[in-house]
């Protein structure tokens, strides 16, 4: 991490990015507290804070520069996955900065948020990459270089709801079509290194340019994990990409992300050194694109996917996924030659014949393929038996438990059949040394059959792979050159030195990749083994960094010792792991995550009685560890699975609050309460405002209006054999005939003028005599402290102390039409 700058600093570094300053604006927007859509602190203090910020920027800007700030209202939907996401009067606050004169009209975007979630200070997400965005605005406006292009810094200010701001500045904004770049910047923990997860698509001439930042940190595995959905977040890059076609680069920060979305996400736990490195990088970039001569025409530069990977945040290495082909390829020839070549010496050196040594290759690359498969079985065991026993996530906090849990026993089955194997070939002519450098020869070609595999369907991260082929090969050139292969140990001296590099390169991805992921199983939900992925992760990086050392433990004599000495070590860690040693969570630093809804819930009938009128508290466990608090959990009454209401009613006749809430179903709870909770403003209000025939008696439109709360949800079912034709939200989901309950998510900012909305539908076989609609409203109170403190304080008290608990309070009612 770089040396953070003062105040002080300033005059020696007028050219600089100076993180107290950036500190200092965040203590002052943190201050505001908990930034929800909706809240006046979102829509109305924030906004002027942002006004009063800008307006010191220009105060001490060079008169070069003009300033242009406009805050939008905006409203709009769009599909969120499977759920329609509607807005109304949300706001951004946008500000163009450009050289007087310029008429340029292709703009570089940089984009954060300030919104947060319920109950969080967001300090890191996205408060850091706020007043980051802003600093970078001063020292750019404070400076005499040229800017080529206009900057469009965008305060975005609904990006939690999720993405809606995003959607309407890229939909919307008069200056939207001029954004022919981006720089979004987002997080998912609390400072470390901001690592650069998404670059393009399409256009590898970005690299170019985030080349020149002064912290890199970036890696192509990040970006194909993040797109093949195994992240449980999203980012406005999304929607810039596919709403308005604007290529650019996604950077967020990771690291401590067991305080990401709570209340502990405060400026206290934010590193100032983090200010400086992520400055220091935006900086760079923003005067480096801002200049770049191919924002004039991006079409003309897209030329496909890059890989990319920086080499201990020193420098970065990119090239083109087509020149990544052609070297995987030529490193696998180039291995298997050098292969070849060693294996023909063995055979000349040993007396055995080329045959002879040929077999004992394919045998042992047999024993070698069965060993890798063994070394992930036995970790996939350990990670089942954890899980089994309700001891899953035991390194959530503690995480040298990994060790003994999941690399021990791939050690143990990486080595056990070599042994075995070795030591019953003892009087083998070809020497223990040629034997274990078969070994190691028959791992680097289950290497290069994974390169073409991953080459074959596109997986740019196969570089990984060839990294470990590429040293392992300079090593056998170096042993073959200095004739070290002939001598029992000297050419393990060759090995050794050979994967130092690519060692450490491994185990510093490796440890990123488990700082990252760790803390997210954490909210991961609980329909999977979290333990499953770390297994899996470890596997695949011991296949890297361990594979070639591994054959290593052969040399010694009492090679079945320290194998059994490794099968020992993990069942000393599973005995620690199901121990309180092993438990997961701390208070504050590492807390086991719920949400909860205190609700009423109402349920009429067609005939307008009411089938069920109840109040309860509705709790949704965010990890695999269900059981663990739910001795407390049963203190508030009587628990029921909330998938035992799915069959019966629509979407459970549950508040859910977004369509994570309906997967979840079968691991969330329904505590019905006697108290009825105190709701701060009146309840939703669904009004049919009239009924119209469209095209015959056999078609109707229903027109509705909606008050409420400024966030509710929205269900659409039909009933009798109706069909549903229209609506006036999405089309999506009519267009693709997608089959109701449909999920609507609906939320505003300053508008909260009634939501006027239509449904068409037909039916063919019943009249409209018989109820044809079926529509459920939850509401949702997420930002009412006073709420949350009237009778919801004692339900979070039954809660152990190493929880945090996101809550609020709400109503469901339904009704048929």
């Amino acid at each position: 991490m770089p040396k953070p700058l003062l105040r002080t600093d300033e005059a020696s570094h007028p050219r600089d990015f100076i993180a107290q300053r950036a500190e200092d604006t965040l203590i002052e927007l943190t201050r505001i507290g908990p930034r929800v859509v909706g809240s006046i602190a979102n829509e109305v203090t924030t906004v002027q804070f942002f006004r009063d910020e800008v307006a010191k920027v220009q105060a001490e800007a060079n008169d070069r520069f003009e300033f242009e700030l406009d805050v939008q209202q905006a409203s709009g939907a769009y599909m969120h996955w499977t759920m329609v996401n509607m807005y109304q009067g949300i706001q951004n606050v946008v500000v163009k900065l450009s050289e007087k004169g310029n008429t340029n009209e292709n703009y570089l975007l940089i984009n954060s948020h300030y919104d947060s979630v319920t109950g969080s200070p967001g300090a890191g997400d996205d408060g850091s990459m706020v007043v980051t965005m802003l600093e970078v605005m001063r020292v750019i406006a404070k400076s005499d270089e040229p800017l080529a292009h206009p900057i469009v810094f965008l305060f975005n200010g609904a990006e939690e709801n999720p993405l809606q701001a995003s959607h309407a500045f890229i939909t919307q904004h008069k200056w939207a079509k001029n954004c022919k770049a981006l720089i979004n910047l987002d997080s998912a923990g609390s400072g470390g290194r901001e690592i650069l997860f998404q670059s393009g698509p399409n256009h590898p001439w970005l690299m170019k340019y985030y080349r020149q930042v002064p912290h890199p940190f970036a890696n192509t595995l990040a970006e194909e994990i993040f797109q093949a959905g195994l992240i449980p977040s999203d980012t406005d890059f999304r929607i810039f990409r596919d709403y308005g076609g604007v290529p650019g680069l996604d950077m967020a920060y990771i690291f401590n992300g067991y305080v990401y979305h709570t209340k502990f996400d405060r400026v206290n736990v934010f590193p100032r050194a983090s200010f400086q490195h992520t400055g220091d990088n935006v900086l760079a970039l923003a005067r480096a694109l801002a200049n770049a001569p191919e924002l004039d025409d991006i079409e003309a530069h897209a030329e496909g996917h890059n890989v990319f990977y920086d080499f201990l945040g020193w420098f970065i290495i990119f090239y083109t996924a087509t020149t990544s082909i052609i070297i995987n390829v030529i490193v696998s020839v180039v291995a298997l030659l050098a292969i070849g070549i060693s294996v023909y010496f063995m055979s000349v050196r040993s007396g055995c014949s080329l045959s002879g040594v040929l077999l004992r290759f394919g045998i042992i690359l047999g024993i070698q393929l069965v060993s890798l498969a063994l070394a992930a079985g036995l970790a996939l065991l350990v990670a089942v038996f954890m899980d089994a026993v309700d001891r899953s996530l035991s390194w959530f906090t503690e995480m040298w438990l990994i060790i003994g849990l999941y690399l021990f026993p791939i050690i143990v089955g990486m080595s056990l059949l070599p042994a075995l194997y070795l030591e019953k070939t003892k009087r083998d002519p070809l020497s223990l040394g040629f034997r274990v450098q078969l070994f190691m020869h028959s791992h680097c070609v289950c290497l290069v059959i994974l390169i073409i595999v991953l080459t074959s369907i596109s997986i740019r991260s196969a570089y990984f792979i060839m990294l470990c082929v590429l040293f392992d090969i300079v090593a056998l050139v170096v042993n073959l050159v200095t004739k070290w292969h002939r001598k029992a140990y000297w050419f393990a001296i060759a090995v050794m030195i050979c994967h130092i590099l690519p060692f450490t390169y491994f185990t510093y991805i490796c440890t990123v990749a488990l700082k990252t992921l760790i803390p997210m199983q954490g909210r991961s939900g609980g329909s999977s083994n979290p333990d499953l992925t770390i297994a899996i992760l470890m596997w695949l990086f011991s296949l890297m960094f361990a594979g070639f050392i591994v054959p290593l433990i052969m040399f010694f004599r009492k090679t079945r010792t320290i194998v059994l000495c490794f099968l020992a070590g993990t069942i000393l860690f599973i005995i620690i792991a199901v121990t309180d040693a092993g438990f997961p969570y701390q208070p504050k630093t590492s807390a086991q995550r719920y949400s909860l809804i205190y609700a009423h819930r109402i349920l009429h009938n067609a005939d307008g009685t009411t089938r069920t009128d109840e109040s309860g508290v509705y709790v949704y466990p965010q990890d695999r560890r269900l059981s663990i608090a739910e001795d407390e959990i049963k203190t508030i009454g009587q628990t029921h699975k909330v998938s035992e209401f799915c069959e019966e009613e629509m979407f459970c006749g549950m508040p859910l609050y977004n369509h994570r809430w309906h997967k979840a179903r079968e691991y969330s709870l329904w505590i019905p309460v006697n108290e009825q909770p105190q709701i701060p403003t009146a309840y939703p209000t669904l009004t049919l405002q009239e009924t119209t025939e469209l095209d015959g008696s056999m078609q109707r439109r229903f027109n509705f209006s909606l008050e409420g709360p400024d966030h509710m949800t929205i269900f659409v079912n039909v009933k009798n054999n109706a069909k549903l034709l229209d609506w006036s939200f999405n089309e999506t989901l009519i267009r693709e005939n997608e089959p109701p309950p449909h999920f609507v998510y609906f939320s505003y900012g300053l508008d909260n003028s009634a939501l006027e909305f239509t449904i068409d539908v037909e039916k063919t076989t019943s009249t409209f005599d018989t109820p044809t609609l079926e529509i459920g409203i939850g509401g949702h109170w997420v930002h009412h402290e006073i709420a949350r403190s009237q009778g919801l304080g004692a339900y979070l008290d039954r809660f152990p102390s190493y929880t945090y608990v996101q809550a609020w309070v709400g109503t469901y009612e339904s009704w048929y039409f």
